[in-house]
């Protein structure tokens, strides 16, 4: 505990996770290891099949490794637990539950939902730009304001880490810029230590504090960045106009395309 906030490290130790298919074994992961420390923020890059979103998966507890051992705060993860918030590629908002009830669902489905939940839900829906839209329903919003619904229903049952697999992968490039940077002030804001999993090297540069580079399956890790414009309190807008934005880019876009 940190001043009365729970502490969040997460550390891979030589994690492989292999499967069987009629092909015959798949070897999604091979000796990972590595260590996120409270409140950090993670992007993990890679070609499509190299087991990003598989780490993911470990973490949260939806899996277990063939071997190796995956920690939050040296407990070892035994499955799916409280500590985790997971947040996929698509918002998942239920079209005939309204914005108040799908940023709810998480609550309700742990059986939280209390006055007080439900005052802090509004709270946050007000915070983020969603006030006075409690009562809409999810086909009346833009794709900006239902991955904040998203988030915020993820953020509302108080996870200590927090998951994003490709969390901007549905919308357009202006609203993947001006949703980043909200989501980014957010999770500072709310101390969150933070995974996320994406294809865009520049979208990774400009909100992680590292950037983790994967080799093509079996997924490695190859290689890894500290982005010190972030370590600044640069947000993702700011740093994407700094000269060494390109550098980091340009770094990371030749690391994954080594053919080794």
């Amino acid at each position: 505990m940190i001043g009365g906030r729970t502490v969040a490290r997460v550390e891979l130790r030589d994690v492989s996770l292999h499967y069987h298919t009629l092909a015959g074994e798949v070897k999604a992961l091979e000796g990972v290891n590595l260590s996120i420390q409270d409140q950090e923020f993670v992007a993990v890059v890679g070609q499509s099949g190299c087991g990003k979103s598989t780490l993911l998966s470990l973490i949260s507890g939806l899996l277990k490794p063939t071997s190796g051992s995956v920690l939050i705060d040296q407990e070892e993860v035994q499955g799916p637990n409280s500590r985790v918030g997971y947040m996929l590629q698509n918002d998942y908002l239920f079209e005939w539950r309204t914005i108040l009830d799908n940023a709810l669902l998480g609550l309700e489905i742990r059986k939280e939902k209390t006055p007080e939940a439900v005052e802090e839900v509004k709270g946050m829906l007000k915070a983020y730009g969603l006030g006075g839209f409690e009562h809409y329903y999810p086909p009346q919003l833009s794709g900006g304001m239902r991955q904040r619904v998203a988030l915020i229903r993820t953020l509302a049952t108080k996870p200590d880490v927090l998951l994003l697999d490709e969390p901007f992968s549905a919308l357009d490039y202006q609203n993947r810029l001006s949703v980043g940077e909200e989501v980014v002030k957010i999770l500072r804001e709310r101390k969150k230590t933070v995974i996320m999993v994406t294809h865009d090297i520049p979208e990774a540069v400009s909100m992680a504090n590292r950037v983790v580079v994967m080799t093509p399956r079996p997924g490695r890790i190859r290689s890894i960045h500290r982005i010190k414009m972030c370590d600044e309190g640069l947000t993702p807008l700011q740093t994407r106009e700094v000269p060494q934005f390109r550098e980091y880019f340009t770094t990371i876009w030749k690391e994954l395309n080594r053919d080794d």
